[in-house]
């Protein structure tokens, strides 16, 4: 079976990293261990009913840190796949693998500081929160659809640096070496970005739709509904919290997309579909309202609103991708676009030769429409005798008028033509006009025109993105992995739950020997109380009720008892969980 990420193209392939489970020390391993417990104990009675069967079926366990090739191999049993890709990615990468129907995981594993939550995309959220909600059909149709409009929608420059906010603080919130100065100035660069965000784009609709239902779904009886949700199935602290009258539950419709979300805090509110078809049905409404379906006039507004990238696909079959910046229109007839570099010019999404960011780095703009004399006919659609007619011939100098009042005149260079269509033109010495405005002057170069009547779809982001590239994100300046070594302090820590997984994996674990690694950590004056939660498991499950009355596992109890007495709320909470669960 080939792996999806062998499947790729080179510009999703570079968010890739190959999975190195190595990479987990055996602290990490508990983290997951605990975490995956305390989730299958709260989600068999709260998430929806194929939550128990997905999780076997996609490859997961309980017991350690899945590998990610073996999530692949399950998931795509079911038509899906899965890649590891490292922390935050690009929001239209994320969307276009999800569109591919693969699940990029980040292989980052959550610390124990933060193992009830974190802001940073982890193996926890990706693989334990999305993957076993995928082998229910009707579900992993539906959020392949969504993706697939995410791939559609246009998207704005304030969207763009909302994700660098986001990336940015979430990184550094995850990060060991994030001191409270730096995590402080991480969230007022979010709140600048929040502050500055007034446009809303359909990027930021679609999102608002998979945050309320991939990421925060409910299902069901409203009065009673059922976690399927991502954000909440890894994260059982605040799916308690979900399933309280603190937070209204409001019937899932097309309305969930006029209410914003803040990631740093509780949902207020939550969206109960009545099943997964119920998902369908709604996204099909938003899916009629997108500009890649309406087109025209309207869509060409929007995107130059957006400030961004877009693609303006035109009737005769070519597409320009850029950041459109002027569109010139009587009515419904389109008649001038202007597009501020860089520009590409594709064909079926393959830019043709010789017409990318070499050629229009700077720019690119066009008349559109019918000529004067041939309003009867779409330029695209005029015979060679008629192009003859028009001196439209390589070598010869031709003037175009269009019924707009644009000019064109200059010496044709090449027609490109296939199928006995017009589709672009090209001219050397060229002047276009509309009356005493010059619109193109001969000392640019070479002018390229788009022969076309009508824009029936208008798109986020460019036409081939292996060609165009990421203009419009900067490198990462951080990441949540760790830069500085370990000490020697961490080491012995790591040491200590390696020394308490081979115990745990051992055949036989006799009383000396755990009574003796405990008076190690008594020595230690360990404070990791997930380790002396794991030995008293350890104890409970392995020794004889006469031997767990022994002084040093009275020891163990108390150390734990003082804990729930001085931690945190958060702390004494995770206790109180991990001792529920212990068998």
């Amino acid at each position: 079976m080939t792996r999806s990420i062998d499947r790729l193209p080179a510009s999703l392939r570079r968010y890739c990293s190959e999975h190195d489970p190595s990479k987990y020390t055996a602290r990490d391993h508990a983290a997951w261990r605990y975490i995956m417990r305390r989730s299958q104990d709260f989600f068999r009675e709260h998430a929806v009913s194929t939550y128990q069967d997905g999780f076997r079926k996609s490859g997961l366990r309980i017991d350690r840190i899945p590998l990610i090739d073996d999530i692949d191999r399950s998931l795509q049993e079911f038509g899906w796949g899965a890649v590891p890709v490292v922390g935050f990615i690009p929001t239209w990468a994320f969307i276009e693998f999800q569109a591919r129907k693969i699940l990029p995981i980040a292989t980052d594993m959550r610390s124990v500081e933060h193992i009830a939550y974190t802001p940073a995309p982890d193996i926890v959220h990706e693989a334990a929160g999305h993957a076993p909600i995928l082998p229910d059909l009707a579900y992993s149709d539906y959020l392949s659809y969504y993706a697939t409009l995410g791939t559609k929608a246009l998207y704005s420059h304030q969207d763009l640096r909302m994700y660098e906010a986001v990336r940015y603080l979430s990184d550094i919130k995850e990060k060991p070496e994030s001191t409270a100065a730096i995590i402080a100035d991480a969230e007022a660069k979010l709140k600048e970005a929040q502050k500055a965000y007034t446009f809303v784009s359909e990027q930021a609709l679609v999102a608002r739709m998979s945050w309320w239902t991939a990421e925060y779904g409910l299902a069901g009886d409203i009065k009673k509904p059922k976690i399927y949700g991502a954000g909440l199935l890894s994260s059982v602290g605040e799916s308690k919290l979900a399933m309280t009258e603190k937070v209204k539950k409001i019937p899932f419709s097309l309305d969930c997309i006029n209410y914003s979300y803040n990631i740093t805090e509780p949902q207020p509110q939550l969206f109960v579909a009545e099943n997964m078809q119920h998902l369908h049905d709604v996204l099909h409404q938003l899916d009629a309202k997108l500009a890649y379906r309406v087109g025209g006039v309207a869509s060409l507004h929007q995107a130059i609103a957006c400030q961004a990238i877009s693609s303006t696909v035109f009737d005769s079959g070519l597409t320009v991708s850029g950041r459109l910046v002027t569109a010139e229109h009587q009515g419904d007839r389109i008649d001038f676009l202007r597009y501020e570099g860089p520009v590409q010019i594709c064909e079926d999404r393959q830019q043709l030769a010789g017409h990318g960011l070499e050629r229009h780095g700077q720019g690119f703009s066009t008349p559109l429409g019918r000529l004067e004399g041939f309003t009867h006919k779409a330029f695209s659609d005029l015979s060679t005798s008629e192009l003859e007619s028009l001196n439209l011939v390589e070598g010869r100098t031709a003037h175009l008028r269009f019924a707009s009042g644009f000019e064109v005149q200059g010496r044709v260079l090449s027609l490109y033509r296939p199928k006995q269509k017009l589709l672009l033109l090209s001219f050397g010495e060229c002047t276009v006009r509309k009356g005493s405005r010059i619109t193109f002057d001969p000392s640019w170069g070479e002018f390229d025109m788009i022969v076309a009547d009508s824009v029936p779809s208008v798109y986020g982001g460019p036409a081939d993105r292996e060609a165009f590239g990421e203009q419009e994100l900067a490198e990462a300046s951080s990441s949540p992995a760790r830069e500085t070594p370990f000490t020697s302090r961490e080491k012995q820590v790591f040491g200590f739950y390696q020394t308490l997984a081979d115990l745990r994996q051992a055949s036989q674990t006799s009383a000396q020997k755990i009574e003796a690694f405990a008076t190690t950590l008594e020595a230690e004056n360990s404070d990791e109380w997930l380790l002396w939660l794991d030995i008293l498991e350890l104890v409970k499950t392995r020794l004889s009720p006469e031997q767990q009355a022994a002084a040093w596992v009275t020891r163990i109890q108390a150390r734990l008892d003082r804990t729930l007495l001085s931690g945190s709320s958060d702390t004494r909470e995770l206790i109180q969980e991990g001792l529920r669960l212990i068998p």
